[in-house]
């Protein structure tokens, strides 16, 4: 599948201080890449350097084969771009913005113009001013697809709509990538996406924690559930730990790119009950990478706490000496 979007360990400096660090993107054509993050995770300067309205300070961004800031002027009619907060010439009615917009534009905006404002239920002769917030995110959506683009950006596309509005603007986003585009769109709004991405990343503090298809994220992070009897496992030995808790008998863990045979074997294991394998939301993702990315060399995290590598070697040394001869039973 050929690749539409791609970053190159991006960069973005400001005030001495990688906004962007280092990222590696690759959005095959016909995706709905998410990428996703809290408020300061980068994802907005990521698509400013995309769509040519920032320099990279070092690293590649391209769309198209072509350099987004080299050949910026040459994919303005290749891309679409909505931002996070269009402003438009309020003064202006929905029709005279099409026909403004239209003579920066090649033939054929115009009509595509007036067949999108009708498909969004848009009236030609409301000014702008007027518009709800779905109004005037429809409308800088029509815009934007006006030139017939071949990609389409979107920057927090859903910010301030209604639920309504925004699972319809979403649901929309389906239908362009069925028509062959490739879209590109940011939000902080993980759960709302799930429904229409295809790709994700996850961004935090610049970085890129993880990126791929929704179905192998699926295979790739896991939460594992299991009861045990005596020792407990470590949840180390079965791949990138992210979360790890227990609690009494009950033992569970959220592993990056589980070990499977290491998985298949603890199936084995003499007193291992009820082991579990369960893929987890975006947002339950999106908790764990930030979990691991937080926290120090050495320490592992659980949902209350953080409890050192050591600490499970300490609950093996104290089984093993509460069952040596002579030993109180255990208080199992």
């Amino acid at each position: 599948m050929d690749t539409i979007i791609a970053t190159h360990e991006l960069t973005k400096i400001f005030s001495g201080r990688a906004v962007v660090n280092r990222v590696n993107l690759s959005v095959p054509q016909g995706a709905i890449f998410a990428l996703l993050g809290g408020n300061g995770a980068g994802k907005s300067t990521t698509i400013k350097m995309l769509t040519g309205l920032l320099p990279a300070d070092a690293g590649t961004a391209t769309i198209l084969g072509e350099d987004c800031w080299a050949d910026a002027i040459d994919l303005r009619y290749r891309v679409g771009y909505v931002p996070e907060r269009p402003r438009f010439y309020d003064w202006m009615t929905v029709r005279d913005i099409g026909w403004f917009t239209a003579g920066f534009h090649e033939a054929g905006f115009a009509p595509r113009y007036a067949d999108l404002v009708q498909r969004f239920r848009l009236d030609p002769a409301a000014r702008l001013k007027t518009l709800s917030k779905g109004g005037y995110a429809k409308v800088g959506l029509a815009l934007a697809l006006a030139p017939d683009p071949e990609v389409l950006i979107l920057d927090e596309p859903t910010s301030g709509l209604d639920l309504f509005i925004r699972r319809e603007f979403l649901a929309s986003m389906v239908e362009l990538a069925g028509a062959g585009r490739t879209i590109l769109l940011s939000s902080h709004g993980i759960a709302e996406v799930e429904r229409v991405a295809s790709h994700v990343g996850f961004m935090a503090e610049g970085r890129l924690l993880l990126a791929a298809s929704i179905e192998e994220l699926r295979k790739r992070i896991v939460r594992v559930r299991l009861h045990f009897d005596g020792l407990p496992p470590d949840p180390a030995d079965l791949g990138q730990v992210l979360q790890f808790e227990t609690s009494g008998r009950l033992w569970q863990a959220v592993l990056q790119d589980p070990n499977r045979l290491a998985l298949d074997d603890l199936r084995q294991q003499t007193g291992i009950r009820d082991l579990e394998e369960m893929p987890l939301c975006l947002e339950e993702i999106y908790t764990a990478l930030l979990t691991r990315f937080h926290r120090p060399e050495g320490v592992q995290a659980t949902s209350n706490g953080r409890v050192r590598k050591s600490e499970i070697r300490d609950q093996k040394s104290e089984v093993r000496s509460k069952n040596r001869p002579g030993s109180f039973f255990p208080d199992f």
